[in-house]
């Protein structure tokens, strides 16, 4: 199979739809547009939420309180079975091995290790965030989990 030997599967080309064209092709009159009004003209759309000139219901409704959304920080993950997979002559861990690795993608600057899996070799882990279950685990082994800066 080649690019200009390709086709389009049946029922996947339709007849562009004519509207205005008289009553017999289904779409005569209003063209689909209903009857008049705001929303029958050309170049109109309405903004979600706009009522028509009535007060909104979201500008109705108190608004209280904090959502922490825009804030928050988000770690790229790697867990400790990930670590143990990686090469074994790899004694220290940090961000741009694990870059390297394509565990994590490469603007991330910093990480977290979660403790799913198990490690059997010692090795020096630096990393932003540790869970406790993933600090045990690669303390247990023999390495040491560092936080960084």
């Amino acid at each position: 199979m080649k690019l200009h030997e390709l086709k389009n599967v049946k029922g996947a080309i339709h007849r562009k739809k004519r509207v205005g064209c008289g009553e017999g092709g289904g779409h005569g009159k209003t063209s689909g547009r209903g009857g008049k009004g705001q929303t029958a003209r050309s170049g109109s759309s309405i903004r979600p939420g706009f009522e028509g000139g009535q007060m909104p219901l979201y500008r109705k409704l108190p608004h209280r309180g904090f959502n922490n959304y825009n804030f928050r920080v988000e770690f790229p993950v790697v867990n400790v079975s990930d670590l143990a997979a990686l090469d074994a002559s790899i004694a220290e861990i940090n961000v741009t091995v694990l870059v390297d690795a394509g565990l994590i993608r490469g603007g991330s600057k910093a990480v977290k290790v979660l403790g799913n899996g198990e490690i059997t070799r010692a090795i020096k882990v630096t990393a932003a965030k540790f869970s406790e279950s993933a600090k045990a685990k690669i303390e247990a082994a023999g390495g040491q989990a560092i936080i960084a800066a």
